[in-house]
């Protein structure tokens, strides 16, 4: 039996709209597309860097409340509202994402607040029992 868990974030945008910030299922945690807001103050700032920055701080809580740490993220996407801040927040992805390398897409959207202008989107696996012994495990299969 596979375990399911939600996780908050607090917002109270959660409830009206039905979602969990992170659903827990197994050994994968979906984190829904997070954005720039600092959800202790429900405010956010208008630049791109510093929405991304809070978007990766939002993230690595609700992975944190799974277990999990960005460094097992496999999945990613990127949702920005214009092409042209690809250019200086990829340096940013590539910070966060040094060590996993997810699998990842950008996107060019619309976003439903105005004020937004990224929004991230993460799939994780969480980590279990970790070889020690330097063999692949697709060989062991």
């Amino acid at each position: 039996m596979t375990s399911r868990r939600l996780i908050s974030s607090g917002s109270a945008f959660e409830a009206v709209a039905g979602y969990s910030r992170a659903v827990v299922d197994g050994d994968h945690v979906h984190v829904a597309g997070t954005t720039g807001f600092d959800y202790r103050t429900m405010t956010i700032d208008p630049d791109p860097v510093v929405q991304t920055h809070q978007c990766f701080a939002n993230i690595t809580e609700a992975l944190a409340q799974a277990g999990c740490t960005l460094d097992d993220v496999v999945r990613v996407r990127y949702l920005l509202t214009d092409a042209a801040l690809f250019a200086p927040l990829a340096p940013l992805f590539g910070r966060y994402f040094a060590t996993a390398r997810p699998a990842a897409t950008a996107m060019v959207v619309g976003l439903v607040d105005p004020r937004m202008k990224i929004e991230i989107e993460v799939t994780a696996s969480r980590p279990g029992p970790r070889r020690t012994d330097g063999g692949d495990d697709d060989a062991a299969r």
